[in-house]
């Protein structure tokens, strides 16, 4: 019986030590590229004005989803709205396109993970207070039942643990943020 738990031991140490910090950034990475980089940019595209300055004239559209009540009361007239407005609207729009290639590129992993917790953060609020989720059960949905579909407490739930294997992890071995780091090394020894 010793021998079954020593060998026990040595493959969850050697799981836990090398091939997790290995395999799960990665992983993570990947997962995230094929489930969820393309919904981002789809949702930042839908934000961009026209022409080579879309990105910083977003659109209507735009400003309707992050900021939905502040719009219905200008009777969706943007002029009426301020600066700051204006800057979180460029400012998101800008972070949905940056932080998931930084993420999925390995560059900058960890503040990339921690930019996008934030933004699914942000992103939740503005569904369940600007977009009036919370009185909507089936969009909302309930954590501990049959059903992991719901868009809001089921995904994002999942999305937030996600992004926290590279937040805690970094980009694993097949990331940007590995290759900087070989190549400060090689020059600084």
């Amino acid at each position: 019986m010793n021998m079954l738990i020593s060998y026990n031991n040595r493959i969850s140490t050697w799981l836990s030590s090398w091939l997790a910090p290995a395999v799960l950034p990665t992983l993570a990475r990947f997962t995230f590229a094929a489930t969820l980089l393309v919904y981002f940019w789809a949702s930042a595209h839908t934000k961009l004005g026209d022409g080579l300055g879309g990105l910083i004239m977003p659109s209507l559209g735009a400003y309707a989803q992050i900021f939905p009540r502040a719009m219905e009361a200008a009777n969706y007239d943007v002029s009426q709205l301020g600066a700051w407005h204006r800057a979180v609207v460029v400012a998101g729009t800008a972070a949905e396109f940056v932080l998931p290639l930084l993420l999925v590129l390995g560059l900058a992993t960890r503040l990339a993970a921690l930019g996008m917790i934030g933004f699914v953060v942000v992103q939740t609020l503005t569904d369940l207070i600007g977009h009036g989720a919370l009185t909507q059960p089936e969009t909302l949905g309930a954590w501990f039942d049959r059903m992991p579909t719901a868009p809001i407490l089921d995904q994002r739930l999942i999305w937030i643990t996600l992004l926290s294997v590279p937040l805690l992890l970094g980009g694993g071995p097949l990331s940007l943020d590995r290759v900087i780091a070989r190549r400060a090394q090689a020059s600084s020894g």
